[in-house]
């Protein structure tokens, strides 16, 4: 699978490496700078979620997409959860690999990418670039999907984005997790982002989604 995977993407105009072990994969993927990883979650000495998981601890947030032929709803959840991008379930067409492949790239780079430059929204600072988020003068620590999820709603201040496309945006996976994820990462953000006494920073809109307010309202 991985020489099949190299040969299409080469073909596709990509420049490819490849490592047969865990251990190999995650000390290249720390030591290089990569534009995406394809990571299979079942390799020898070190799996893919350990490889995602290490690497989001060394705060190396190139985007990753899984592959695994781990189809339960619970194992996406958990491979999500450790910092993937997205997830591709064996098995699959190439076609829709690379569908994923050029999704994520537009997502990292691509017009309309925040890389690169600092989002203030009110006392709110996002760096994508130094994977910092501050309140005031306070330092927010945040997971790699917690930073994507408030970096979505932070690019458009005051718009509402419904669940689903949340999913689809920070997730890639729409229709195969559900939108309680959304949910559940949303409460995680308000936990640490949010100021006991205060309103929320995240307004539920309900029976739509979510906004982020430039001022404290109230959920």
């Amino acid at each position: 699978m991985a020489r099949t995977l190299a040969r299409v993407l080469g073909e596709e105009g990509h420049v490819t490496e490849t490592a047969h072990n865990g251990r190999t994969g995650l000390s290249r993927a720390l030591e290089d700078s990569f534009d995406l990883l394809i990571v299979d979650w079942m390799l020898p000495e070190r799996s893919g979620v350990q490889i995602v998981r290490g690497l989001r601890a060394a705060e190396v947030h190139t985007p990753v997409l899984m592959l695994t032929a781990r189809g339960q709803v619970e194992d996406r959840v958990e491979g999500l959860d450790a910092g993937a991008d997205d997830y591709l379930p064996k098995p699959f067409a190439l076609s829709e690999l690379l569908a994923r492949v050029r999704a994520l790239s537009r997502r990292q780079g691509g017009e309309g990418s925040s890389v690169g430059t600092t989002i203030r929204v009110g006392d709110v600072t996002l760096d994508p670039v130094r994977h910092v988020v501050r309140r005031g003068e306070e330092r927010v620590e945040l997971t790699a999907k917690e930073f994507s999820l408030l970096a979505t709603l932070m690019q458009r201040p005051g718009q509402v984005f419904s669940r689903s496309v949340l999913l689809d945006t920070v997730w890639g996976v729409p229709g195969e997790v559900s939108t309680s994820v959304v949910e559940l990462y949303v409460s995680y953000l308000r936990r640490k982002l949010d100021r006991e006494g205060e309103p929320s920073r995240i307004r539920t809109v309900r029976g739509v989604g979510y906004t982020f307010e430039p001022q404290p309202l109230e959920a």
